[in-house]
């Protein structure tokens, strides 16, 4: 699977992204905020998790979750990664996150991905309904959501365990109907 925006490429997960992926997960300013990111991320995290991915994409339209590489098209890098995952086809809505190396972080690249897997979700997919969140504290997540039209609906209190540095988070929940989406569409882009 492949997406493209003006500045990236959002495409399944290869082995030769490996260096990247270590990279950019093992700082703890990244892992922090992500509840299943151990630290340090190791090269064997990495592949552990590219093979899981690359497994995944083997299913093809039978999956249930998209985790996409964001690649730099200028540098031809991995800079990141957005999943779109739990989708239910029944019910048509689907969750996800994103995550960026540091290096990138601040020339609006998290915004750019982030807005293509909603487009990708509610256009190509049909859902109408996506999930989010984010960890109490982390108010850079909450702001880009809300670009986009994400609402925070509710808190779950304690509800993870953080492997990267081993505190117990509160996750505000977030969600964005595809009405709500098409109100702004056009304004992110």
């Amino acid at each position: 699977m492949r997406l493209e925006t003006k500045r990236l490429i959002l495409r399944d997960w290869i082995k030769a992204d490996i260096d990247d992926i270590v990279e950019g997960l093992n700082n703890i300013e990244v892992a922090k905020w992500l509840a299943f990111v151990p630290h340090p991320y190791t090269r064997r995290h990495a592949e552990e998790w590219i093979n899981r991915c690359i497994d995944n994409a083997s299913k093809g339209a039978d999956r249930n979750s998209y985790d996409f590489a964001i690649e730099l098209k200028s540098e031809q890098k991995v800079i990141g990664g957005v999943a779109l995952d739990r989708i239910s086809r029944i019910h048509g809505t689907a969750g996800g996150g994103i995550w960026l190396n540091p290096n990138y972080q601040g020339h609006g690249y998290g915004a750019e991905a982030f807005g293509e897997k909603i487009r990708f979700a509610f256009v190509d997919l049909k859902l109408r309904r996506l999930d989010n969140g984010f960890f109490e504290g982390n108010t850079s997540s909450l702001k880009m959501q809300e670009k986009f039209g994400y609402k925070v609906e509710g808190m779950r209190r304690k509800a993870f365990r953080c492997m990267a540095d081993g505190e117990i988070k509160h996750e505000h929940i977030t969600g964005l109907l595809v009405e709500e989406w098409k109100k702004g569409l056009g304004k992110y882009d």
